[in-house]
């Protein structure tokens, strides 16, 4: 009986059903279908239905699952809490671990089921089998990318496994399947076509994008060069002209995006209350999760300086004179949200409702409401113009899993670290800031990237991918952990305004204070220190809560259930 347990556990871990039932199916857009694997494949439609199980969001979501929207980061706090991975307890239980792990698995057992049935399907063209096959690739290799990331080496398999050889499994090498990624993002990138009409599925620039992503995150410049190169020479994608309108749901499938996920209220595929989470509190939300200081702080001046080099920085107004994507991404004090005034000071009591033409009790304000932000930040972007939405868990936004600004940048990065710096480098970062500028790259209205020094350019482009992806899923996790910063920054105290309005009062306002008393030094990875400033040792701000990284979780934890059923899989060190 206990041998049955133990196989049960890993016929789900790694995937042995073929068409998704339970996994994800309250998230899927795709029609689903209950027809057996003995009698399924044996059209061009059923094949298409079947491909429809790899575009389920519960496969691709990264910007807003409760666990990973940022919290992993320096970018994002959860009041004064931690978890698992931010927390330094990560281990072999973690239950997005265990939820992660296994379904990337059985989307690459999906991969191999369909690549073996194209082998003998009749009725279907040779070219309709080459595109379904490339398509199936394309899946397996953005999943076998996402474990490698993850674990390191890790079981691999190209066949469809039976729960016998599942037990036999032992780990591969990362750089082994990474050759093997490359292969399978080459033949989707040569057999898949440039666009779909209707119901959007991998293309040929999205294999290109991936095959970049990987081969940047894992250290090999030259292909990531290489693929970002040819997905840019395609010449069919292009930076949609507000940034701020890349994430609305209005804007749909800008020519900016690459591959995403949809969500729709039609199907019942939002986020649920999620999204009020991130709202603030005196329209309805409650302002749970929001943006960290040290985000706050990392956005340039309009002078391309940072805030504690330029002339042009207010702490007492740190939304003035600075990067465009800041107050994208972070509501500005004074500014509306859902048709309220957004205004964290203690002594806002009441704010100006555009809705109902009156004033309303601020409770976002700690004058009023001690859960108002513990930071006095929330998010904007995503829901700017849509707020009533994510207000009332109807938000729907696409999950963008990969864009044309991310291309530009990986070129541009890998160039840099190549030490292959030339116009086309500085053409790529200008691209992306002149957007934020909303001006064209040969204005001279926004700060031009113009150093060619390797390790200046490589702080640029550092800086420039953490103001444009803010909140974007795992991009800054990824980068703190490719770029081994995650030992640093993950180690820091997060930090916040005193949490008595008295103590906000006589502290910070009444000495003209409001709202940081003083500047945070920024060290040389763009890094924000608040323990250095007068206003922590003057206790005028506070702590919130201590982030922990201990090296070990550079690489996540086999979930304990495969390594107690497969005597051959042996678990990361430390865990």
């Amino acid at each position: 009986m206990k041998t049955t347990n133990y196989k049960n556990k890993l016929i789900i871990a790694f995937g042995f059903i073929i068409l998704i039932g339970n996994a994800c199916n309250d998230l899927d857009l795709a029609p689903l279908s209950s027809a057996s694997t003995e009698n399924w494949y044996s059209s061009g439609e059923e094949f298409d239905m079947s491909m429809n199980y790899f575009y389920g969001i519960g496969y691709w979501d990264q910007q807003f699952n409760l666990e990973a929207i940022d919290l992993w980061t320096d970018d994002l706090i959860y009041r004064d809490r931690v978890g698992a991975l931010d927390g330094g307890s990560l281990d072999a239980s973690t239950s997005f671990v265990k939820t992660l792990w296994g379904r990337n698995y059985q989307q690459i057992q999906n991969a191999n089921r369909v690549i073996q049935e194209l082998q003998n399907a009749e009725g279907i063209s040779d070219d309709k089998k080459e595109q379904l096959k490339a398509e199936a690739m394309f899946h397996r290799a953005a999943r076998y990318s996402n474990l490698i990331f993850h674990w390191g080496d890790v079981p691999f398999y190209t066949n469809v496994l039976t729960v016998d050889e599942a037990f036999s499994l032992s780990r591969k090498d990362k750089e082994e399947i990474l050759q093997e990624i490359y292969k399978d993002f080459d033949f989707a990138s040569q057999n898949l076509p440039l666009t779909y009409s209707g119901f959007q599925r991998a293309t040929k620039g999205a294999a290109l994008a991936m095959k970049s992503r990987i081969a940047l995150y894992m250290g090999d410049y030259e292909v990531a060069r290489d693929a970002a190169k040819a997905c840019i020479d395609l010449g069919i994608y292009e930076l949609h002209p507000k940034y701020e309108d890349v994430f609305a749901k209005k804007t749909g499938l800008s020519k900016e995006i690459i591959f995403a996920i949809p969500r729709s209220k039609e199907y019942g595929v939002v986020l649920g209350g999620h999204g009020a989470q991130l709202c603030t509190r005196t329209p309805g939300g409650f302002v749970v999760r929001g943006p960290s200081w040290q985000l706050l702080a990392s956005y340039l001046c309009t002078d391309g300086l940072p805030i504690d080099e330029s002339p042009l920085f207010d702490p007492q107004n740190p939304f003035e004179n600075r990067d465009p994507r800041c107050n994208k991404t972070i509501i500005e004090f004074g500014s509306q949200f859902a048709g309220v005034v957004y205004e964290p000071h203690p002594d806002s009591l009441v704010v100006f409702n555009s809705n109902t033409g009156s004033y309303v009790t601020n409770k976002d304000s700690r004058g009023n409401d001690r859960f108002a932000s513990f930071n006095g930040l929330a998010v904007r972007k995503w829901i700017n113009g849509e707020e009533s939405d994510w207000l009332n868990s109807l938000a729907e936004p696409l999950s963008i899993v990969v864009r044309y600004a991310d291309v530009l940048l990986y070129y541009a990065e890998s160039k840099i670290e190549l030490n292959e710096i030339d116009q086309s480098v500085l053409d790529a970062i200008n691209h992306v800031r002149a957007r934020a500028y909303e001006v064209d790259i040969s204005s001279s209205a926004y700060p031009k990237v113009t150093v060619t020094d390797q390790n200046e350019l490589r702080r640029q482009l550092r800086v420039e991918r953490r103001m444009e992806f803010g909140f974007e899923g795992l991009r800054r996790y990824c980068d703190l952990v490719r770029w081994r910063l995650a030992e640093k920054v993950m180690n820091m105290w997060t930090y916040g305004i005193l949490s008595s309005a008295d103590d906000l009062r006589n502290k910070v306002v009444e000495p003209g204070l409001w709202f940081w008393p003083d500047t945070p030094p920024i060290d040389e990875d763009g890094i924000a220190h608040f323990e250095e400033t007068n206003m922590f040792q003057e206790g005028r701000i506070r702590r919130l809560a201590k982030r922990s990284w201990p090296d070990r979780q550079y690489l996540w934890p086999i979930p304990t259930s495969e390594i107690q059923i497969n005597k051959n899989l042996v678990q990361n060190p430390q865990y």
